[in-house]
Order: structure tokens, then C-alpha cells, then sequence
């Protein structure tokens, strides 16, 4: 009997990692931006092809005339990455010249630069563990 509660008890401490699973984390971006007219639109990818082309974990709107702050909550630990543009002028897209070039200010997480075209996903991910924040210059 004795025998059988230890080995009750050392497999409940060799399991309980695996059953473990770390807290829910919040992402909390401030934007920096010239005007305070229009959109902040965010979004957010959890993963390189989502962030290449596919479709966003979570997204946002922020008014740019008030506290500019948009809050991702309940996230999962995991890789994340953020694109974010200024739509100045309201009509909910990206506005871009007759050369597809943007015409309104956008920005992604770390501050990361594009070279011809977005930052690559390599510099604009960062790791969530815990609750996480960033402030975006949007240019």
C-alpha cells in the first residue's frame, strides 16, 4: 500500500510539468504618430507565415486622437509580431501610390525596418512569457 502512494506521488511530480501551462499574457503597444486625426490600425501574427500572408491572430482599431494604446489580453506564450498603419484619413485601408508605395505612416513591433518592402519577421518578432510592452514609432 505504501508502496503504491510513492509511486502514486512520483508520477504525479514527473507529470505535473507537463500539465503545467503558463499564465495568460497581455500586449500592451503605445503609438507614437505626427497627427492626430484618423486610425491606428494593428495587427497581430503569432506566426511567420501569418505575418507573411495569412490572416491575424488579433487586431485593433485605436482612434489617434486619444490615448494611442492597443491591448492584446489572454495571449498564449509563443512568438508574435505586430504591423500597424496610420489611416489618416479614415476610409479603413492602406493608401498607397500608383507604384503600390504607402502614402500613410505604418511602423511594426521592435521598430523594425523594412528594405524594400515590411520588416521581415525576423525583426519584428518578439517573445511573449508574460505581460509585454512596446512603444511603435508610426512613420
Amino acid at each position: 500500500m505504501i508502496r503504491l502512494a510513492s509511486a502514486a506521488a512520483a508520477l504525479t511530480l514527473i507529470a505535473a510539468p507537463a500539465f503545467a501551462q503558463s499564465a495568460p499574457a497581455t500586449v500592451t503597444l503605445t503609438f507614437e504618430t505626427g497627427a492626430r486625426t484618423g486610425t491606428i490600425m494593428v495587427a497581430l501574427y503569432n506566426s511567420e507565415d501569418g505575418y507573411r500572408s495569412g490572416p491575424a491572430v488579433a487586431q485593433a482599431m485605436v482612434d489617434a486622437s486619444g490615448q494611442t494604446v492597443a491591448t492584446f489580453a489572454d495571449l498564449p506564450a509563443g512568438d508574435y509580431a505586430v504591423k500597424a498603419f496610420h489611416d489618416v484619413n479614415g476610409d479603413g485601408r492602406m493608401n498607397t501610390n500608383p507604384f503600390g508605395l504607402p502614402v500613410e505612416p505604418f511602423a511594426f513591433s521592435n521598430n523594425a525596418v523594412g528594405n524594400m518592402g515590411p520588416a521581415s519577421w525576423g525583426r519584428a518578432r518578439f517573445s511573449v512569457s508574460g505581460d509585454v510592452a512596446q512603444t511603435i514609432v508610426i512613420r
